[in-house]
């Protein structure tokens, strides 16, 4: 499935939706990867917002995104969300949105268009779109992981995307890797230790002064010790989680996404490093680490390739 042919005519598109913790996106993308530009739309999630708002959001984006190109003719809608989702149920509990708990999805974007409703979690949207058009093309065996507000992953296992029983496979984020505290190793899971919030929170308890990730790169740019500490916890961590996936599905390669992992220039650099050293078998350390391929428009790219390649 290195070279992926849409099953839609190319005259059609679909409509392409990413939930996320803080905000919705949504847009119309053509069956060769053209994100619409006057399509592309934005509307707030949060976590302080209650499940009809947040409904209500998404909604209206994904109006909003189809009303832009109204000659376009629209045959499905591909949905890519923070997880755990529930396929079975066709819901999404993202772990930022708990207010949003089991919010269902034909329920929100339901009678929209006049097609399907695929649904999927962000991580195999996003290792979908690596497959398709980003750092992941050629890859038959491959992962994806997104290091942001939370982390997240998805898997790519013979040349197809792999969802699991529930949808939630390669969900990486809430595995548990091993990390320092004080002089105590200790567990957690690698989101707490290695996402943009929680790298930032370590760091302040460290004494650093800042408040976002975004002041962070520019710390550790300076050259602050504690900011350059906490991106190589951060670092360290997802490194030590891709050896332990490399080494249970015998990975080809994984891409790194996101946009806490560009908090710093080196950052692919030390996962990498990390992910050698806790490797074991020389078969997991043969696995290729990359950023990512895409840009800013990956997430939308992957929810267009999860109703192309359905």
């Amino acid at each position: 499935m290195s070279h992926t042919t849409p099953s839609l005519p190319a005259a059609a598109h679909v409509l392409a939706v990413d939930i996320g913790g803080t905000k919705v996106d949504a847009a119309l993308v053509s069956t060769s990867g053209e994100v619409i530009r006057s399509s592309v739309t934005r509307r707030p999630t949060g976590r302080g917002n209650d499940r009809d708002t947040i409904a209500r959001n998404v909604r209206q984006a994904a109006e909003t995104a189809l009303a832009a190109v109204p000659e376009a003719r629209v045959t499905a809608i591909g949905v890519g969300s923070a997880g755990p989702v529930d396929l079975p149920s066709r819901s999404v509990s993202p772990l930022n949105l708990p207010l949003a708990a089991g919010l269902r999805i034909d329920e929100v974007l339901g009678g929209l268009v006049d097609g399907p409703i695929h649904l999927a979690l962000d991580g195999t949207c996003i290792a979908l779109a690596e497959h398709w058009r980003g750092a992941l093309v050629g890859c038959d065996d491959a992962m994806a992981i997104v290091v942001s507000t939370g982390v997240g992953g998805g898997l790519v296992l013979g040349g197809r995307p792999v969802s699991g029983a529930s949808g939630n496979a390669g969900h990486l984020g809430q595995t548990f890797v091993r990390t320092l505290e004080g002089d105590d190793v200790v567990a957690a899971t690698l989101e707490a230790v290695a996402a943009g919030p929680g790298t930032v929170a370590w760091a302040k308890k460290q004494g650093w002064e800042g408040e976002t990730g975004l002041d962070l790169a520019a710390s550790h740019a300076s050259g602050d010790a504690v900011a350059i500490a906490a991106v190589s916890r951060s670092a360290t961590a997802v490194g030590q989680a891709i050896a332990a996936a490399a080494t249970l599905c015998d990975l080809e390669a994984v891409a790194i996404a996101g946009g806490f992992s560009q908090v710093a220039p080196d950052y692919v650099d030390q996962v990498r490093a990390a992910a050698q050293a806790a490797s074991l078998h020389a078969y997991a350390r043969r696995c290729r680490i990359v950023g990512s391929g895409l840009d800013g428009d990956g997430p939308l790219l992957g929810a267009a390739a999860l109703a192309l390649q359905s």
